[in-house]
């Protein structure tokens, strides 16, 4: 029996290095027991899912089937009349509404243009009034404010400011108040230049002259 030789075993052993680089052989171990050991429910699982859509979807489909044929032809026909008629009616009031919206802005840019216009020419109007107040007017050009008043009232732009009416701060600025024992209320005493508006809108306040009743 030979000696038992201790370096020789030594060297014959593989270094820890080469031990360490050495892996398991793929699909051993205790994490790949686990998963091949889930994998099957998992399938199963995707499987049966598949399967419930499936299943719906062909009973959806069924179902509209099954009303297509109950129909009779005549009901088919009026089933389509009714579709076609209520696509007929939301096409028809989606045009009503643009309609409307589309006049609508065609009168506010009407009215837009209607005063550019009236502001533009008030001073030349603001002057016609001093002349019909101070002085004779002849015939043409008394023609020609009568016009221009009319060519105003056509667009619906209406003059306010009188005399003796009651003062009103929504319409009338006033410049002066000057007390009178005669006044029982605060009422306009003398316009100085009118005022215009476009139904309830105010395009410019008349100026006055208030008179007010004395404390």
């Amino acid at each position: 029996m030979s000696d038992f030789n201790k370096d020789e075993y030594l060297n014959d052993l593989p270094d820890m290095d080469d031990l360490s680089g050495q892996t398991a052989p793929s699909g051993t171990g205790p994490a790949a027991d686990d998963a091949a050991a889930g994998a099957p429910e998992a399938a199963a699982a995707d499987t049966a899912a598949a399967s419930a859509q499936a299943e719906a979807s062909a009973a959806a489909e069924n179902a509209t089937d099954a009303d297509a044929e109950t129909l009779t032809p005549l009901g088919q026909a009026k089933k389509e009349a009714a579709e076609y008629l209520e696509a007929l009616q939301r096409e028809r009031a989606e045009f009503i509404n643009f309609r409307n919206r589309a006049k609508k802005e065609q009168d506010r840019f009407r009215q837009h243009g209607i005063i550019d216009v009236l502001t533009a020419l008030l001073p030349a109007l603001d002057d016609i009034d001093r002349i019909r107040e101070h002085s004779e007017m002849d015939d043409s050009f008394k023609a020609v404010a009568t016009k221009i008043d009319k060519a105003f009232e056509k667009f619906g732009v209406e003059k306010f400011g009188e005399k003796g009416e009651d003062f009103d701060p929504t319409r009338h600025d006033a410049i002066l108040h000057k007390p009178d024992p005669t006044a029982e209320k605060e009422t306009v005493d003398t316009v100085v230049e009118a005022g215009y508006r476009i139904g309830d809108r105010v395009i410019r306040a008349a100026r006055v002259v208030v008179a007010s009743p004395q404390d």
